[in-house]
């Protein structure tokens, strides 16, 4: 039976244009992390800093959560605690409505995928404007995210300019990407100066001062989280740091892992609201920290090293799934082999288990990530729970392999019953190529020999047992 990810899958194999340019920017990606990281000594000793500090941070996360909401509160930051998607879509609700507004301008954020945020604004009448260009093109599209760090990276220039075209037949139009992009930002420049509520998301929240950092490079960023009168910022609970010196080995692994720079164009550190004596800056900042499935992941020791990931996108890039099938393959939020393990925790084994057999578990993922997350270990590890789920009474599966299993067993307990299947699987030899289902699904049928190992020995005047 073709499940939906090998649906999926065999769809996106299915559109080249796609495939070839992911292959192109993977490939970039790769060359540009290789070229940040010249002394491997230094990156390594800098990923042994990361995967402490990301740690110490998780072994002492209640405390830091709660040192975070009273630094936040004591610089003037409001913080909702929100439990699931449903509670911090209905705050974000809340403050926008507080303030009348019917817009609001939405910076790069995950989070605010995982929660569903544009959908549920639209339904409740708030427009959702995207403003990183990425996420622009990819909404203008109608589309999700097929890259945590670059949304709308399966699409090439002339893709985009079509797209710009249709959308915007007023402007002047072409395929240079200097001018696609001054196209974008005069498109937006109005939206940010009449919309006054913003949303952004956060990579890392210092739990000692109260800080927000966000990282960007377009400085829409810094336009969604300043120029507005109300600053919408919304994590995971997972992204608190405890001090302020533990931010920069940290945004040196991010960046340098994702997109090869050696720093981004813009740091933000964003600590409150704007003060009286103040001309700029929002005159609200609210922090909304949300859970959603993060603290059942939290209390297992094995499986907590899932949330030490900082979202750099390095598993993605150098693995040989996500690159021929792209992130809209998997179907998730969260692609490629982070999301092949952090997805079946959020939402349940169940419906998502099949996503950590979407590996070929050729252990690339783990030596790039920056944290050191053990993402091959942690695959193997769901595979077998979604294997035993399957196959415990009334699991899906369960009496079909059973049935193998016992069979086997039967077979290989008895030497006789044993060779006269092997005697009767080789004499149907041409009939197995036909009949092996999963197996030949993504390999060459097996070809059986026409003679055992035993009967070739024999042939050489070999009679032992």
């Amino acid at each position: 039976m073709r499940t939906e990810f090998r649906i999926r899958a065999a769809r996106s194999l299915g559109r080249p244009r796609a495939r070839g340019n992911i292959r192109r920017a993977m490939d970039g990606l790769i060359r540009k992390r290789i070229g940040a990281f010249p002394d491997t000594g230094e990156l390594e000793r800098l990923r042994d800093q990361g995967q402490a500090i990301r740690d110490h941070a998780l072994n002492n996360l209640p405390e830091l959560l709660e040192q975070l909401e009273r630094q936040c509160a004591a610089n003037g930051i409001h913080v909702h605690w929100a439990e699931d998607a449903d509670e911090a879509n209905a705050s974000i609700l809340a403050i926008i409505r507080r303030h009348n507004g019917h817009a609001v301008l939405k910076g790069k954020s995950m989070v605010s995928e995982e929660i569903g945020l544009n959908g549920f604004l639209a339904e409740h009448a708030i427009e959702p404007i995207e403003t990183d260009l990425g996420e622009l093109i990819i909404q203008l599209a109608q589309e999700h995210p097929s890259h945590i760090v670059a949304p709308a990276v399966h699409k090439d220039r002339r893709e985009v300019a079509e797209l710009f075209a249709q959308h915007f037949p007023d402007e002047p139009h072409g395929e240079d990407i200097e001018h696609l992009t001054a196209l974008a930002r005069r498109v937006m420049r109005a939206r940010f100066r009449d919309t006054r509520i913003g949303l952004s998301g956060v990579n890392f929240a210092v739990a000692e001062t109260g800080t927000l950092c966000l990282v960007e490079n377009e400085g829409n960023g810094r336009m969604s989280t300043t120029a507005p009168d109300v600053h919408i910022a919304i994590t995971g609970i997972e992204k608190v740091i405890a001090r302020l010196e533990h931010l920069p080995p940290l945004l040196t692994l991010l960046i340098r892992s994702a997109t090869g720079q050696p720093i981004t164009t813009y740091v933000n550190m964003i600590s409150g609201p704007r003060k009286p004596q103040e001309l700029d800056g929002p005159r609200e900042v609210h922090l909304v920290l949300l859970d959603n499935g993060r603290s059942r992941i939290h209390a297992d020791p094995e499986l907590r090293a899932t949330l030490r990931c900082i979202r750099c996108g390095a598993c993605m890039n150098h693995c040989p799934v996500y690159t021929r099938i792209g992130g809209h393959g998997y179907g998730t939020v969260y692609p490629g082999p982070i999301g092949a393990i952090l997805e079946p925790q959020l939402q349940g084994l169940e419906r998502q288990g099949e996503l950590a057999q979407a590996s070929t578990l050729c252990g690339a993922c783990g030596d790039v990530c920056p944290v050191r997350i053990p993402i091959p270990q942690l695959l193997n590890r769901l595979r077998s729970e979604h294997a035993r789920q399957k196959a415990a009474p009334g699991g899906s599966g369960a009496f079909v392999e059973r049935a193998i299993w016992r069979t086997w067993a039967s077979i290989h307990a008895n030497p006789g019953r044993y060779r006269r299947g092997l005697w009767l699987v080789m004499r149907l030899r041409g009939l197995l190529g036909r009949w092996m289902g999963p197996w030949t699904r993504t390999r060459a049928a097996v070809r059986i020999a026409p003679r055992s190992l035993h009967e070739l020995a024999r042939q050489e005047g070999f009679h032992g047992d």
